[in-house]
């Protein structure tokens, strides 16, 4: 808008200083004009189209027909204005020679200047809608990771705290301990609600905590076996993972003083991690996947193409989870 300001103004100066021929004054005129006219005319252009036909929803299609409407009315400018001027300043109406110099130069003038606006703006809008899908992809992406972070079986927590009341009244020295260990619990998911990924070592000493409350529940009839060198602890994993991967384990089978269940976390080639456990079927067991291994597949989707693998046979069931690094800048 401003340079539209300035030309009619050089415009006017020039006029008054060096009294041009009326060709002249004519010709710059109507480019003025028609300057002015396109700018305003493209630019309502875009405000009705981007309300009909958004670039997010219709880009091929918008990138077309705007360009399309655009040129049209150019042309329909250029000959419009042409001959409003042409019959109001002159006593001869235009001629059709007169008409095609007119549109030639018309077209050689402004379809450059029609084609760059349009591409600044299409260039524009383009990078908007790109930013615009991938805010809201990542917006997508850390809603459905929050919503898998707070996977917790809420049976748990009153499981643990019907075991806690009955521990009060015959063994306030293990009571003690239960709370020690079920407050470590519940202070890690506090401290790792908001990561996305935590080191190893951190998700073992949750393990370690939480164990010690399925132990007391169970007693002597699980037992839980960890082969892992000190260096795989800096590896990484998402939050919860292991804990997810026992409470499965404790979920589907049967644990008994004569079937007892032992579970073993250990390296694997191949840079995973593999948690096994021994099989004993409960009877409402349903072969299909449970919620919490497909949490799992779900959360390393967003970090790794490495797959969650799983493997059952008739005596073990185990899983085998890629253990991630961040590479550093």
């Amino acid at each position: 808008m401003i340079w539209l300001v300035a030309s009619i103004a050089a415009c006017i100066t020039y006029w008054y200083v060096f009294q041009p021929d009326i060709i002249l004054v004519f010709s710059a005129v109507w480019i003025v004009i028609i300057a002015l006219l396109l700018w305003f005319g493209n630019r309502q252009l875009t405000i009705r189209l981007d309300r009909i036909m958004p670039w997010s929803r219709y880009g091929n299609w918008r990138f077309f027909i705007q360009m399309v409407l655009g040129i049209a009315y150019l042309l329909f400018l250029i000959n419009l204005i042409y001959y409003i001027i042409k019959t109001s300043l002159t006593t001869t109406p235009p001629v059709w020679e007169q008409m095609i110099v007119v549109n030639f130069w018309g077209a050689v003038i402004f379809i450059p200047v029609f084609s760059l606006y349009f591409s600044l703006h299409f260039l524009r809008h383009w990078r908007t809608s790109e930013l615009e899908a991938e805010k809201n992809q990542k917006e997508s992406m850390r809603s459905q990771l929050d919503s898998l972070k707070n996977h917790l079986d809420p049976h748990f927590l009153f499981n643990n705290l019907n075991i806690l009341a009955s521990l009060i009244e015959k063994d306030k020295t293990t009571s003690r301990t239960f709370i020690q260990k079920f407050a470590e619990v519940y202070r890690s998911l506090l401290r790792t609600k908001s990561d996305d990924l935590i080191l190893l070592s951190e998700e073992l000493d949750f393990v370690d905590a939480y164990m010690y409350l399925i132990r007391v529940r169970f007693e002597d009839h699980i037992r839980i076996i960890i082969t892992i060198q000190s260096a795989t602890k800096n590896k990484m994993v998402p939050p919860l993972t292991l804990q997810m991967l026992l409470e499965n384990v404790i979920k589907h089978n049967l644990i008994t003083e004569t079937q007892p269940l032992q579970i073993e976390i250990l390296e694997s080639e191949g840079n995973y991690l593999v948690v096994r456990n021994n099989l004993h079927i409960k009877a409402d067991y349903h072969s299909a996947e449970g919620s919490g291994l497909e949490n799992i597949k779900k959360r390393y989707a967003h970090f790794t193409d490495q797959p969650v693998t799983i493997v059952k046979t008739e005596t073990h069931f185990e899983v085998s989870i890629p253990l991630l690094e961040i590479e550093n800048a």
